[in-house]
């Protein structure tokens, strides 16, 4: 019996597909884990509308529904969860301890963070207005949809190169608006963007403002040094300038990298904290899609249960 109330063997804190599939894991391995979901249960997917790339879903699926499905699957098996975000954690000590947004004290043998990352958006209100509209914020994700259409692409850095390229494979023409008149992109990417005939850069170039009815039509830009606006047809406007990994509460206890992505052990989910395991967006800043996060929650999980066994813990 333990000294510490609410003393778990498992505590997942966040969901998403990484956070429902270390779940899913945990509880068939007997391990009864405690998810805390946050205020947002299910992550990114929740304001996704169809998810076409997930295995599994040959006519698609809305990204709710099947984050609905995921933790329906996790409670099955026997995953508690509570609707509450972790604010504050001690990860050092022994067992692990966590503060709840109500007050309320947990301790746990180990910990799964899957707390996920959110895209950067620059800002404008008409961003939601279009949000699964036309406006996104992953060309892999929804790029397929403006297949045969125009679509603009902001940002500067690998990651708009990335997804101009991607985008140039589908499109007959892509904006990449680029705010001052060089890229930070490496020079590879840059080339790679340079030498891709489809793809138009524009330089000094900043948005204003996402027009159409239903959908997206037209945006507005303004040229940065002669502050001339203009408008630019296109069906999808794509923004790759970041995401930002949600692990503000574990800065000084795991190591992360200078943007704040978790960093793990080689072929694992291990931290640098012994009985610590990452999942998800929280630690992959490299692929960031649906499917990957599952697996790397599953690895998690398995983790999670080896490492409790060798400590006699399981």
């Amino acid at each position: 019996m333990s000294q510490y109330q609410n003393h778990e063997k498992v505590i997942i804190i966040g969901s998403g597909p990484s956070g429902y599939t270390a779940a899913i894991y945990a509880s068939r391995a007997g391990l009864k884990p405690l998810m805390f979901a946050g205020l947002q249960p299910g992550g990114q997917l929740m304001i996704t509308t169809e998810v076409d790339n997930y295995p599994g879903y040959p006519d698609g699926v809305m990204g709710p529904d099947m984050m609905d499905n995921f933790r329906k699957q996790a409670e099955r098996f026997g995953t508690r969860i509570k609707y509450e975000m972790i604010v504050s954690c001690d990860l050092q000590s022994t067992p692990k301890r966590l503060v709840d947004g109500a007050g309320t004290e947990y301790y746990a043998d180990s910990i799964i963070i899957s707390t996920g990352a959110d895209a950067k958006w620059l800002g404008l209100p008409s961003e939601e207005t279009f949000m699964n509209r036309g406006a996104s914020a992953c060309a892999v994700c929804d790029g397929y949809f403006f297949r045969g259409k125009e679509v603009a692409v902001v940002g500067a850095g690998d990651t708009a190169a990335e997804e101009a390229t991607y985008l140039a494979k589908l499109c007959p023409v892509v904006h990449l608006l680029v705010r001052r008149d060089e890229m930070r992109a490496s020079k590879f990417m840059q080339e790679r963007v340079k030498n891709t005939p489809n793809i138009k850069i524009h330089w000094f170039t900043e948005t204003l403002e996402l027009m159409g009815g239903d959908k997206l039509e037209k945006i507005r830009v303004v040229n940065t040094q002669t502050k001339e606006e203009s408008e630019i047809a296109v069906s999808g406007f794509f923004v790759a300038i970041g995401h930002k990994p949600n692990t503000e509460i574990f800065k000084g206890q795991l190591e992360m990298d200078e943007t704040g992505y978790l960093i793990t052990k080689a072929d694992s989910t291990h931290t640098n904290l012994e009985g610590v395991f990452a999942a998800g967006d929280a630690q992959d800043k490299t692929y960031r899609q649906a499917v990957t996060a599952a697996g790397t929650g599953c690895m998690a999980a398995l983790d999670a249960e080896r490492w409790l066994a060798a400590q006699g813990l399981h």
